[in-house]
């Protein structure tokens, strides 16, 4: 066997194991050096591969590909910086616990440090953001892709373990690169190993007792940030069971209608009410609030216990008198069976009170004071009418406005993916609680590179029904600023034409407007330093692409530009124009419409 050929061999064992071990989706540029693990990738038939030209886009992609899918991917690229490229991504996925198996091409160890054309030393790269990292051996001799299999079986603990999170698997080609002509590759693994399960994390009886006692009668309440799975039936025990208001976060899957908070960040916004209504008890479940006014409602509670399994660490202030890493429904399951108190009655409330009946019998738990149920009850309707009055009243385009219309426009079974910066605190202060809708958010590490890859991705996922058909959501948005935008229009580009349904939201108010709700808008140097306008005609930009383009001068043209590009398929871009100066007076008269309505509530 020549050198080529044992590099496609030894190439092929590591796909092949990773695909036996989930992977379906991988991430590929082109590259010289990558040779062997490109056609490994295309040429397995149980992995579909989606080529980019930009390293960087591709591993964003490949982010959005993981969170929707729930699976792991791989993404491969050659040799150099194009390895680097990958960092911002593997960091997004390591703090968001998204699996990602990057492959990287490489030289051979020899070169390194000689100063070898592309040769930078790759082993190691992604420092403290990878779960492994694992330097495959240079293919020498036959048999040796019996390593290469063993390395992607010891790879795929890490990957999917608890957490998941990113491998970094470094593999070293000689040349040829270029297999033998018909040099045939043995057929995949029929065999899937046996993976990691995921332990069972629980709260012992002691803990449960003692969290029984804690939230019986108490004035609580629910924070929930971001989270991998399901929070609805969290939001119908803490809200319609107890009684508790729960303040979800739009990325959390916990904003259920009936259960959860309407308009929660509106009432936390209001420094007086806020005050008033101090919680004795806080449980954070999931990432650590993005929100400040949610992250000040934690610290000014009596008690706060913080109950996350994945998370690098929701409790950056070190507020929780108790930390609990297990997940959300452990504790429902804990205060199930455990009796602390046989007397007085039981109100609930609520759109899942029959569930939530049982498992209140069952625990003996008093909800929360009725007083403390009905404060936080009138005051959300009344924050959530002035809020949508004052929003209705209004038809030039307006951030919280345009959030607030997305989110409510997209069918049932869609996914939003919402931009970071101020998109995704816009949709925490108006989004209406629905069902029906998943939305998604690099919030790991909060950046806005690689935003447009990342949908993109998401928009490209679903179960696979039949060989090369996969099932998408009835549509996938992304809600991002224009900065966001701007910033990865590679990714517009190159896939513009690719038969890719996504409809792109860019808010245009000229740059980078949160700092005019920051500190920095004090400073001499604030627009150029911090805002950065940008000057681009999006549309032109845009049209050159081939993506489709409209822009949108009024309110009431939202929902029916969005209609539009769903029927027109492919990729689309609705570009909303906000006058960023005009936007500054909406908001403080937003503040002032709720704060007029809780004072009359």
């Amino acid at each position: 066997m020549n050198q080529a050929d044992l590099n496609l061999a030894c190439a092929w064992a590591l796909v092949d194991e990773l695909a036996a071990g989930g992977v379906e989706h991988a991430c590929l540029s082109p590259g010289s050096r990558s040779t062997p693990l490109a056609l490994a990738l295309a040429r397995h038939p149980d992995v579909t591969v989606h080529v980019h030209l930009d390293e960087r886009s591709s591993a964003f992609f490949a982010v959005g590909l993981a969170r929707a899918s729930r699976r792991p991917v791989a993404i491969a690229c050659t040799s150099g910086t194009a390895a680097a490229e990958f960092l911002p991504a593997v960091v997004e996925a390591s703090q968001s616990r998204v699996p990602i198996a990057v492959l990287t091409a490489d030289r051979p160890p020899r070169l390194r440090g000689t100063g070898a054309n592309q040769s930078i030393e790759q082993p190691g790269l992604y420092g403290a953001y990878t779960r492994a990292s694992i330097e495959m051996p240079l293919p020498e001799t036959e048999g040796q892709d019996a390593w290469w299999r063993q390395a992607a079986r010891e790879a795929l603990e890490p990957l999917l373990g608890d957490p998941p999170g990113p491998v970094h698997i470094n593999c070293p080609f000689e040349e040829p690169l270029t297999p033998s002509v018909g040099f045939s590759l043995p057929a995949p693994t029929a065999e899937r190993p046996e993976l990691p399960g995921r332990p069972d994390a629980q709260l012992t009886a002691e803990e449960g007792d003692r969290l029984a006692a804690e939230i019986s009668g108490a004035r609580g309440a629910v924070v929930m940030g971001g989270w991998p799975g399901d929070l609805s039936s969290e939001a119908g025990f803490w809200g319609g069971t107890l009684g508790w208001p729960v303040i979800a976060e739009p990325t959390s899957t916990g904003r259920w209608p009936g259960d959860a908070l309407s308009a929660g960040q509106a009432l936390l916004g209001d420094p007086g009410w806020a005050e008033m209504h101090r919680p004795e008890l806080v449980i954070q479940i999931g990432a650590a609030p993005t929100m400040r006014a949610t992250q000040a409602l934690v610290a000014s509670a009596e008690r706060v216990l913080v109950a996350d399994r994945w998370h690098l660490d929701p409790d950056p202030e070190r507020l929780a008198s108790w930390r609990l890493a297990v997940d959300a429904e452990a504790l429902r399951e804990a205060l199930r069976t455990r009796p602390i108190d046989q007397a007085g009655g039981v109100a609930l409330m609520g759109e899942h009170t029959e569930v939530g009946a049982r498992e209140l019998w069952e625990g003996r738990l008093h909800p929360a004071p009725a007083e403390w149920r009905e404060a936080w009850r009138s005051a959300d309707l009344a924050a959530r009418s002035a809020m949508d009055g004052f929003l209705d009243s209004i038809d030039e385009p307006f951030e919280p406005r345009i959030a607030r219309d997305v989110a409510a426009w997209i069918p049932e079974g869609g996914t939003l993916v919402v931009g970071n910066s101020t998109p995704v605190r816009d949709l925490d202060l108006v989004m209406a609680p629905r069902d029906g809708l998943r939305v998604v958010g690099n919030r790991g590490a909060s950046g806005i590179d690689g935003l447009v890859s990342t949908a993109l991705g998401v928009a490209s996922a679903g179960p696979r029904s039949a060989p090369s058909e996969w099932q998408r959501p009835q549509a996938t948005v992304a809600l991002i600023g224009d900065l966001s935008f701007l910033y990865d229009l590679g990714a517009v580009a190159w896939n513009a034409a690719r038969g890719i349904d996504l409809i792109v939201v860019v808010v245009a108010n000229g740059g980078g407007e949160i700092f005019s709700l920051l500190p920095q808008h004090e400073l001499d140097e604030h627009r150029e330093l911090f805002v950065t306008p940008h000057g681009a005609d999006l549309g032109a930009l845009v049209t050159a692409t081939g993506a489709g383009h409209v822009r949108v001068g009024r309110a009431g043209e939202l929902a029916p530009a969005l209609e539009r590009a769903r029927e027109a398929r492919g990729l689309q871009v609705v570009e909303v124009t906000v006058d960023p100066a005009r936007s500054l007076e909406l908001r403080a008269h937003l503040r002032a419409a709720v704060s007029a309505a809780l004072h009359d509530a």
